[in-house]
């Protein structure tokens, strides 16, 4: 674990830093450290003590819970850019509630809950604008729980694919999955002979195609439309 420089413009582009000032930014700087992590390695597991959160520099991590019977239930994976576990400082008993693990060779950026909660002790307009950011966050999760729980295993993938393209792609767009597909599926609360029949049944309506670890979106307007009770 070693201290790393990181700049002030790449700090701002994840929402919980956006509207820190320069002297806020160096002050939480100062608590920041690297992790360099082999595929598997974790970084945290369910239980232990939270005062940290973290930004993924480089890779992937999943996000994970045993269930009582010893079973994984992949809760989320977390991108390059996309940080985690930063609600957790706002929680009276402040531990993981989940394991986090590296898929592949993954960095991450760490930094102290306590730093970060004085910062925003000293700002009204910084903590409001944090406050308004999770808040967009949480409806997101929302939405995403009503997919999981209420929408048929179809519906779930199509839904996924739509939030790995960027804004205004231009189609034939192509999506990378570099993660093992059986995270996928434990991710989108499927089977992974499900999900491959679903990649089959979209391929052969000519809606998506599978290129090694790509899937290629082909025609765009019948996926936003597509008819999840044919299934």
């Amino acid at each position: 674990m070693t201290t790393f420089q990181y700049s002030d413009q790449a700090m701002r582009s994840v929402y919980l830093f956006a509207s820190l000032n320069d002297q806020q930014l160096m002050q939480l700087r100062q608590s920041m450290h690297r992790h360099q992590l082999e595929e598997g390695n974790f970084l945290f597991q369910q239980g232990e003590h939270a005062n940290r959160f973290f930004i993924v520099l480089k890779g992937h991590i999943k996000l994970s819970r045993l269930s009582t019977e010893g079973a994984e239930k992949v809760i989320e994976f977390i991108l390059t850019g996309q940080s985690f576990a930063e609600a957790i400082m706002f929680m009276s008993r402040q531990i993981y509630p989940v394991n986090a693990q590296a898929i592949g060779y993954t960095e991450v950026l760490s930094f102290e809950n306590k730093v970060f909660l004085d910062i925003l002790a000293q700002s009204f307009d910084t903590c409001l604008r944090v406050m308004c950011d999770m808040s967009m966050r949480l409806r997101g999760w929302l939405n995403e729980i009503d997919n999981l729980t209420l929408q048929n295993a179809t519906y779930r993938l199509i839904w996924f694919l739509q939030q790995q393209l960027p804004k205004n792609p231009q189609f034939p767009a192509e999506i990378l999955l570099d993660i093992p597909k059986n995270i996928l599926a434990s991710r989108l609360s499927v089977q992974p002979e499900t999900l491959s029949r679903i990649l089959k049944n979209l391929s052969q309506q000519g809606i998506i195609s599978v290129e090694g670890k790509s899937i290629i979106i082909q025609n765009f307007d019948k996926l936003r439309s597509y008819d999840v009770s044919l299934d």
